[in-house]
């Protein structure tokens, strides 16, 4: 059994209870991809009417990235694009987004926090809805990105006859980049003054 700190609030921790506390902190924190991984699999056999489960449009979505040479972050965020659905499903791309910020360049989180809008323009119009609502996003910086994913990897990734590689392919891809978050509120900022 692990020990643990002796405070009962917050404002009464100290040093040794901090001892404590930060590895086994870290030791959760390296098993974040194991959890993510988890969670993505979550996502098998929901088809919410699509021709595949979500699980394999997000499996191929990064096989066409893979298959495209994109690098091992791009890749990971095709793969988690989706991974929201499970509990935000009103919002999606926002949950993604969280999920990879600490470790994703500012372009490839933009590009997973709006897929959702820029995806809508090949269906909003069937539901009612404004199909060129990514238009507002015109002239950012990252807007012919977001397109450019939606029309080469996540829109094509509807296809039971396509090519799909299995999840163990990503995994390692998945653990490179969880193993070190690139910016976080917990992580020392080694110029700060």
């Amino acid at each position: 059994m692990s020990e643990r700190a002796k405070f009962r609030r917050m404002q009464d921790s100290t040093p040794e209870d901090w001892a404590i506390i930060r590895p086994q902190a870290a030791q959760f924190s390296a098993g974040l991809a194991d959890r993510v991984l988890a969670h993505l699999k979550l996502l098998q056999g929901d088809h919410g009417g699509f021709p595949i489960d979500r699980y394999c449009h997000c499996l191929q979505t990064a096989t066409l990235a893979l298959k495209d040479g994109r690098d091992e972050e791009y890749v990971v965020c095709a793969l988690l694009h989706d991974i929201g659905d499970t509990l935000g499903s009103h919002n999606h791309p926002e949950v993604a987004a969280a999920i990879l910020k600490p470790f994703v360049s500012q372009a490839n989180l933009w590009m997973v926090e709006h897929h959702g809008i820029f995806q809508g323009h090949n269906f909003f119009h069937h539901v009612g809805l404004d199909r060129n609502l990514r238009d507002q996003f015109k002239g950012h910086p990252h807007y012919q990105r977001t397109a450019e994913f939606i029309e080469r990897y996540d829109s094509p990734a509807f296809d039971p006859d396509a090519e799909t590689y299995p999840i163990n392919v990503f995994e390692p891809i998945v653990r490179r980049l969880f193993a070190a978050p690139k910016r976080s509120l917990y992580k020392a900022n080694p110029n700060a003054t």
